[in-house]
């Protein structure tokens, strides 16, 4: 004995390409790539030294990121002072484009003495 039996679904999809608008209280802020990356840097580190992760090679493992993408993050680290404060105090940004990349940066961490990375980021900050 053969049974056929069909089976039918029924969906309801809407193709309205109207978004709702948002009140102009709401406004959405992020903080910046910037900010995020140095913090992640800084618990990196603290992992490390916690004996939570091996090396810089077993959190880019843990990452799922290259190591050169793990070395360029913690090269933040190599910033003075200063500049890694302020960056952790950089205010969100509302919308439009990041005014500070970590790529921006990388000319900065590549200048050792502490003087000549303030005068670089200064101009970099204006």
């Amino acid at each position: 004995m053969k049974v056929d039996v069909k089976l039918r679904s029924t969906y309801k999809v809407s193709f309205d390409s109207r978004q709702k608008s948002r009140r102009p209280s709401e406004t959405v802020t992020r903080i910046p790539r910037v900010t995020q990356l140095l913090a992640l840097a800084h618990k990196i580190e603290r992992m490390i030294r916690d004996g939570l992760l091996k090396d810089l090679a077993d959190a880019a493992r843990t990452a799922g990121v290259s190591r050169a993408r793990i070395t360029q993050i913690m090269n933040l680290l190599l910033l003075a002072s200063v500049i890694q404060e302020e960056i952790a105090c950089l205010p969100p940004i509302a919308n439009g484009r990041e005014r500070i990349t970590e790529r921006q940066l990388r000319m900065i961490v590549a200048e050792p003495l502490w003087e000549r990375q303030l005068a670089a980021w200064r101009k970099l900050h204006e």
